[in-house]
């Protein structure tokens, strides 16, 4: 092969791509080959050649999917096993498949999954090899035992329990069982001794038959009529399959034998006949138990049809069986009229569950609104939200029993808070009004002797400027000076003119506020709100004793009047109109009073005056 060649080949190696490239190696002369793996040996793949080349990669990995396809197909059908051990010889087909397999592909991948199934299968052999190892060790210990027909009986189990245990591998399995035949034949071997020695067949019959009869006997009261008839059967085989005992001995046994047998059979066929003749008593009795659950199913007395059904139920238990396909039917309807009822039952229940619910919901709506607002100093309004949220406690319909009595008395606790509050703030109302109704008195008055001591300190100013400008010493500036006393005197005629409005305006609110206070006594005085005469029959499950409370608190609740003027009410008729109207609006008299600033301001004052005219004095 020419140097060119191997050159192309490379060339064209490179050019391929596929995953698990890198587990194969192309040498120069054109051979291609799998790398080292575990076992540490090399494998040749194929051999490239002016006349494959083109076509060789392509084939080898076609044969790839195709060994691909295969193992997805055995990891399907592995899925899909509950017997793995019935996949071991496919997987182990594969393995070598893919260990000898000419293609291109990550054959280390296929050959992973493929070792996973060998575990799997290996976990099992090992794990059926346990139990033989353990069957083969029981038999080998009772390979001495001088307790033939227990040790026998042993034995057989063991070779029962191997056929159940499962298959291992085939070396392993049948070195197991060589150790087990051993054992059985080292027994059996002594065994025949045994008999030999002493009359061993006939004797040796004798006993197994014996065992048979003493079984036959023990079994003719059993009431188990199908197995104790399947037993009988294999005992009469096993009868026939034991050679001769002693002659004496035999027909005795054999007598004592189909006795047995006669009697169990003759018992089962009366009970056939006596099953038959309750069974169809039964089918009567169940027939109407069936047709009374019929006639309850659509029944909406949910609680006494339950109990009823309840009845019929133990009824039914208590009647006998009615076998094959007319118990079956019976049964259907009867079960089937059940279901009718109980699923009408749950989904009745399930709706008044849901109403249940809303209400619950509804009214913990109310409830912690009425929790905030408990605390309010809003009386009006708080009193008139707590009736109403009463009103509308009354027109929702009732909560689960679990609920009831709580929310009702929180409920009601909110709304005795509340009203117990209010009387307490009434109260204390009342006693700070008292004690501030004379300080307002006083502040009234104050306000107007003030404004008249304002009008008067301004007509003094005005007394004061008329004797400056009588007094002005002649000069650059007297004119200045005596225009700017003139001005003064205007401001403080101006200023008088303010003080007398204000205070002709202040006396004329106090006799506005002295009518309204008048008017909003008489009002006060027959401002009493009705008690509404449902609120003393409160629909709540609460005793009579609460729904008096809740009357009684409705009623101190709104007995109280809410107007601005509540204290008014408690007064007979005030003395002045000043003194009403600082009871009644002591902020309107308050606005009233004017400030020290205010009464001087734009003025000079008679000090200032003065300064002025000695400065003027000096300068002339």
């Amino acid at each position: 092969m020419s140097q060119e060649q191997n050159m192309d080949f490379i060339t064209l190696w490179d050019t391929v791509a596929f995953d698990g490239k890198e587990s194969f190696t192309l040498s120069e002369d054109g051979k291609l080959v799998l790398n080292a793996g575990k076992d540490g040996k090399e494998r040749l793949i194929a051999e490239f050649s002016a006349e494959n080349s083109t076509s060789l990669v392509d084939e080898l990995r076609e044969k790839y999917t195709q060994l691909e396809a295969k193992v997805a197909e055995a990891a399907a059908e592995w899925d899909a096993s509950e017997d793995k051990l019935k996949m071991a010889d496919k997987v182990h087909t594969l393995k070598q498949q893919l260990n000898n397999a000419a293609a291109l592909g990550n054959l280390d991948a296929l050959l992973a999954k493929v070792a996973v199934w060998e575990q799997s299968i290996t976990a099992i052999h090992d794990e059926h090899y346990a139990v033989k190892l353990k069957l083969a060790e029981q038999a080998e210990g009772l390979a001495e035992s001088t307790d033939w027909k227990e040790t026998a009986n042993v034995l057989k189990e063991i070779a029962e329990q191997w056929k159940q245990s499962g298959h291992t591998d085939k070396y392993r399995s049948d070195k197991l069982w060589s150790r087990i035949e051993a054992a059985r034949k080292n027994f059996n071997d002594r065994k025949q001794k045994h008999f030999e020695e002493q009359e061993k067949d006939l004797l040796g019959n004798l006993d197994l038959k014996l065992d048979l009869v003493e079984q036959a006997e023990s079994l003719v009261n059993s009431v188990e009529w199908k197995k104790t008839s399947e037993t009988f059967h294999r005992l009469t085989n096993e009868w026939k399959t034991i050679g001769h005992t002693l002659s004496k001995k035999n027909e005795e046994l054999w007598q004592r034998f189909i006795a047995s047998k006669a009697a169990f059979f003759d018992r089962k066929r009366e009970h056939s006949e006596r099953i038959a003749v309750e069974q169809e008593q039964s089918f009567i009795a169940k027939s109407a138990l069936a047709e009374k659950a019929e006639a309850l199913k659509d029944s909406t007395e949910w609680n006494k049809t339950a109990q009823a059904f309840a009845a019929l139920m133990e009824e039914w238990k208590k009647t006998g069986r009615v076998g094959g396909e007319r118990g079956d039917e019976l049964w259907a309807r009867f079960i089937g009229a059940q279901d009718v009822f109980y699923t009408n039952k749950h989904a009745h229940t399930e709706n008044i569950r849901a109403m249940h619910e809303e209400n619950y919901t509804l009214k913990m709506e109310i409830l912690r609104r009425a929790e905030r607002i408990k605390n309010s100093s809003s009386w009006g309004d708080a009193t008139v939200e707590m009736n109403e949220l009463l009103d509308k406690w009354k027109t929702i319909g009732p909560v689960a029993r679990e609920h009831a009595t709580k929310i009702w008395e929180d409920f009601l606790a909110a709304r005795k808070h509340f009203f117990a509050r209010k009387d307490e703030n009434r109260d204390l109302r009342k006693q700070q009004f008292e004690g501030m109704k004379e300080t307002r008195k006083v502040q009234a008055k104050e306000m107007v002797a003030k404004l008249l001591t304002d009008i008067q300190e301004e007509e003094d100013k005005i007394i004061d400027f008329k004797a400056a400008l009588e007094n002005i010493t002649p000069g650059k500036k007297a004119a200045e000076l005596r225009k700017h006393l003139e001005q003064l005197l205007q401001e403080c005629e101006k200023q008088i003119k303010r003080l007398k409005e204000k205070y002709a305006a202040v006396q004329d609110e106090f006799g506005k506020q002295a009518e309204e206070a008048a008017k909003a006594i008489k009002a006060a005085a027959i401002a009493a709100p009705e008690v509404k005469a449902e609120e003393t029959t409160i629909a709540e499950p609460a005793t009579e004793a609460v729904v008096e409370t809740v009357a009684a608190e409705v009623v101190a609740g709104e007995a109280i009047a809410e107007p601005v003027n509540e204290a008014v009410a408690t007064e007979a008729e005030p003395a002045t109109a000043t003194e009403v109207v600082a009871e009644v609006t002591p902020v309107v008299a308050e606005s009233a009073m004017p400030e020290s600033n205010e009464i001087v301001a734009g003025t000079t004052t008679p000090a200032d005056a003065a300064t002025d005219v000695t400065e003027e004095g000096k300068e002339a």
